[in-house]
């Protein structure tokens, strides 16, 4: 188990049993791996891959990509949920992403299921979340001309208000007001 507020793994083993007709729901980057579920045999899983898997363009030569997406949802997340700035954010997604690399993209084709969650108008939504974040990045930082770029991607798009945003909709696990929050 993950301590996301410490950033620390909690000490221990933590067995689950599960009961005859009981449903168990694996969440996270290693949901996929086969070495967590080796103990379930293949018949009882059904197994969902979840991402942002964004389909937007800036125009016809410039993709908006699915990292850039990702990053910059987690910058909004990390510093509402976690307390982070974003320089702290830019820093790890270098180790998150390798860590993908390692666990979850090897193992994407084996989701019985695909689900995107991008969705179409959430870069107008957190563009206001996370300017303020990456602009408040010293020159500096070795995470300064990432921010550049993403600041400058962002400066591209049109501001919606939070308002347009539906209390049941993914994007606000990112900016606050889920109805789940």
């Amino acid at each position: 188990m993950f301590d996301f507020k410490q950033g620390l793994s909690l000490p221990g083993d933590h067995e689950l049993t599960i009961p005859p007709d009981g449903i168990m729901i694996i969440e996270g980057i290693h949901a996929l791996n086969p070495e967590l579920l080796r103990n379930i045999e293949d018949r009882f899983k059904f197994k969902v891959y979840v991402s942002a898997l964004t389909q937007l363009n800036m125009d016809a030569h410039n993709r908006i990509s699915t990292t850039d997406v990702r990053k910059i949802r987690r910058i909004v997340r990390d510093h509402r949920k976690r307390g982070w700035t974003s320089e702290q954010t830019l820093d790890l997604f270098t180790r998150v992403t390798i860590g993908e690399k390692k666990n979850i993209f090897p193992f994407q084709e084996q989701a019985d299921e695909m689900f995107n969650t991008t969705l179409v108008y959430e870069l107008p939504i957190l563009k206001k979340h996370a300017l303020p974040l990456l602009t408040s990045i010293a020159s500096d930082s070795p995470v300064y001309d990432e921010a550049r770029r993403i600041t400058a991607m962002l400066n591209f798009v049109e501001d919606l208000p939070d308002e347009l945003v539906p209390a049941n909709s993914i994007l606000r696990e990112f900016i606050g007001g889920s109805f789940f929050d």
